[in-house]
């Protein structure tokens, strides 16, 4: 049985607005559920463990999807979600492959956080594939190859773009625009329309733009870790 490693944001505060973030559901529930029901043994970390914030703008009622749907239902997940583990403890050794679901958060946290630079420049150097959407190739900011290069240097890359950043107006809160920071490590950025469903797949690197590309980085991971 192949094993993932997904690894969701610890972080809760939206800059000093005073509202909260997290990770936003359908780009966790969509490919847990795509990979789950195709017998993939997913494992969850975060920085922190325990219980990962939930952006509440994605439980709200113009963001439910299928897959929300079905995770509002499953309290086995629920439960399995409430007790991520620590993500110091865990190594690439143990997984196939390592994903990042978005959110806001990860621009804080796991941005930062030297355990996850680390693990993925582990899975990376191992021959394992990365994923991450939306927000969460902001993972990218620090990491870097073994010749000391950014990781995305060179590499075909997407991510939330400076006009989806725009029109939920939080241009002027996130610490960094994580088109620019791609584009600013070396990466060949692309993007599709606002909201559209793009991916890139580099290698071992696969990335979507936005909440609608989560299946889609899922679907492409699950062929990668299944040739």
């Amino acid at each position: 049985m192949k094993k993932v490693l997904f690894v969701l944001t610890s972080h809760s505060e939206l800059g000093n607005t005073g509202e909260k973030t997290g990770f936003w559901v359908e780009e966790f529930a969509a490919p847990y559920y795509l990979l789950h029901d195709k017998n993939i043994d997913i494992t969850i970390a975060s920085p922190k463990g325990g219980q990962p914030p939930i952006d509440p703008k994605s439980a709200a009622d113009d963001a439910q999807t299928e897959a929300t749907k079905r995770f509002n239902d499953d309290t086995a997940l629920q439960e399995k979600l409430a007790n991520t583990i620590v993500l110091s403890k865990v190594s690439q050794d143990d997984f196939d492959a390592i994903f990042y679901p978005g959110g806001h958060g990860p621009l804080w946290d796991l941005a930062e956080d030297k355990d996850s630079i680390a693990l993925i420049e582990s899975f990376y150097a191992n021959n394992k594939p990365v994923s991450a959407v939306c927000h969460a190739p902001a993972v990218f900011k620090h990491t870097k190859a073994k010749d000391g290069s950014f990781l995305v240097k060179g590499k075909k890359v997407t991510g939330f773009t400076n006009t989806e950043e725009e029109a939920v107006q939080l241009t002027d809160v996130v610490p960094f625009l994580v088109e620019d920071m791609l584009k600013n490590n070396g990466g060949l950025y692309a993007k599709g329309d606002d909201w559209s469903v793009f991916t890139q797949e580099d290698g071992l690197l696969i990335t979507g733009q936005n909440p609608a590309s989560s299946e889609k980085v899922a679907e492409l991971l699950l062929e990668r870790i299944s040739a």
